[in-house]
């Protein structure tokens, strides 16, 4: 297989500094990953970057300055479907991580078994990035989603929702989340008619989304992305119920300054500003999504 052209990946900020905020008892940080080290977990030759390592020992340093207890690491496409990095990791702290892993239609249910056993609780189909998608149609998603579905898991995916057809992800059986306040520039405005449609779908109840990645949406250079606050407001509005936060740590390819993730997760005294429903977004909603 030929590998793709790599672009250059900066590493995350070393030295996150602390929230101005105390995080609520039980904080979950709902979408990060962890790269290497190479020597033991080789890239997939598909990738579509080469990321600096992020190793479990930074990302710890990380929670503990966040003030976050629990975690979700979140396959990242640099590895296809070989997800040894993620399991490993999780499965060593099950009181406190999960995984969202990814597999193609030939996934067995034993296999599906054994990292449930593992930690992990959903898997992830990235549509937006080269070598993330390993299904050739959307009914090979459709019957490996109907035996995720004793298992309790969902299917979260990576997508530009003013590009999907999310009515037809809303025929899955199970749930889905969706990334990255659907990954939609904010410069086309929260009135587009997908991102409307995307509004309605988060309203049915079935879609979950992760406020994570404004880098990725934002107009702007540096932080405050003051752009994403409505969006955030949007997606709050319609379904708190539906909402988890994510640092997406260690920010792989993000396209603008690196920020620290002090900063960034300051932000969410703008995105939800109700302390009873931040706590929701960090504490409740998470332990329901990934059974913590």
């Amino acid at each position: 297989m030929t590998a793709v052209p790599q672009k250059p990946c900066p590493p995350a900020d070393p030295a996150p500094r602390k929230p101005k905020f105390a995080m609520p008892a039980g904080a979950c940080d709902s979408h990060a990953h962890i790269f290497g080290p190479a020597s033991t977990y080789p890239w997939s030759p598909a990738r579509g970057y080469t990321p600096p390592e992020a190793l479990p020992a930074a990302y710890e340093y990380l929670q503990k300055m966040l003030g976050i207890t629990l975690g979700v690491i979140t396959q990242p496409s640099v590895y296809g479907t070989d997800n040894s990095a993620t399991l490993d990791y999780v499965a060593a702290h099950p009181d406190r991580l999960r995984a969202v892993v990814s597999v193609d239609a030939g996934i067995t249910d034993r296999e599906l078994e054994k990292m449930h056993s593992r930690g992990a609780r959903g898997i992830r189909v990235n549509i937006a990035d080269p070598g993330g998608n390993p299904f050739r149609s959307f009914s090979e998603l459709r019957r490996v989603a109907d035996r995720l579905k004793p298992l309790g898991w969902h299917i979260e995916l990576l997508l530009h929702v003013h590009e999907a057809d999310m009515a037809e992800f809303g025929t899955l059986p199970v749930p889905i989340s969706i990334g990255h306040f659907g990954y939609m520039p904010v410069g086309l405005g929260i009135d587009h008619p997908r991102y409307r449609g995307f509004l309605d779908r988060v309203t049915d109840g079935n879609c979950w989304v992760k406020l994570s990645g404004p880098y990725r949406i934002t107009a702007g250079r540096h932080l405050p992305y003051d752009d994403t606050v409505p969006f955030a407001h949007a997606l709050v509005a319609r379904r708190p119920d539906r909402i988890v936060w994510g640092t997406d740590w260690p920010h792989p390819m993000c396209p603008i300054p690196m920020p620290n993730d002090g900063a960034l997760a300051d932000m969410l005294l703008d995105w939800v500003p109700d302390e009873a429903v931040r706590k929701r977004i960090l504490v409740d909603n998470p332990a329901k999504l990934y059974g913590f």
